[in-house]
């Protein structure tokens, strides 16, 4: 049985449902909003509790195997709770009885993708607020996990300050999905001009070097 440390594309974005309620505890008071009763997060918020773990597997008709540079058929992936625990082809990895069954024979799946570059945030305009940037991002993120991407490393927050620390953090508790993440917070930028006295300094934007001692100090 072959076992691959890679989180395929499609049980990463079924995974990052299953990691939206992946922490909470019974509210102590009794619950007297709408629907079942939720649990409370580590930050004090109310998210939906965790279920319980189930097996779930993935017939995918190819599957591309990064390690080994191929392309492979007629594959079953196997998944308990939020790890994957077995891929193999139909004749090594058997179907536990029970389990669900997400049917992709007719379709090809691929590892979780890594990107390299990216931007959580758009620009900061003048008259943008915060919220508005944050949310901005939040679809964002979760845009890059459905196009595939598990894994990303954010370059700045393009004016956003420390926004992309909030929004990795979220992620990692689960309150939103997206992939994992490293950021870079506020970026480096070259600057070909002396700075201007009389100009605040913008706190949220990314920091000027100008020349290469100041690039090694930052």
């Amino acid at each position: 049985m072959r076992f691959n440390s890679l989180l395929l594309t499609v049980c990463g974005i079924l995974l990052s449902a299953t990691a939206l309620f992946a922490q909470g505890k019974a509210p102590a008071a009794p619950w007297r909003g709408a629907g079942s009763t939720p649990c409370v997060g580590s930050d004090g918020g109310v998210v939906q509790c965790p279920p319980a773990p189930r097996v779930v597997a993935v017939r995918a008709g190819h599957m591309f195997d990064s390690k080994a540079g191929q392309m492979l058929t007629s594959q079953v992936v196997l998944l308990n709770g939020e790890r994957i625990t077995a891929v193999g082809s139909e004749a090594q990895v058997k179907i536990p009885a029970g389990a669900q069954v997400i049917d992709l024979s007719q379709a090809t799946v691929l590892p979780g993708l890594i990107d390299g570059h990216t931007h959580m945030f758009n620009p900061r305009k003048p008259n943008g607020t915060t919220e508005d940037y944050m949310l901005i991002a939040v679809q964002n993120v979760q845009a890059n996990l459905r196009a595939g991407f598990t894994a990303a490393r954010d370059m700045t927050s393009h004016g956003n300050g420390y926004g992309d620390v909030a929004i990795r953090d979220a992620i990692n508790r689960g309150q939103i999905d997206g992939p994992r993440y490293q950021v870079s917070t506020l970026g480096v930028v070259w600057g070909d001009k002396p700075p201007n006295p009389v100009a605040p300094l913008n706190p949220l934007a990314p920091l000027v070097v100008r020349a290469v001692d100041e690039a090694r100090g930052g």
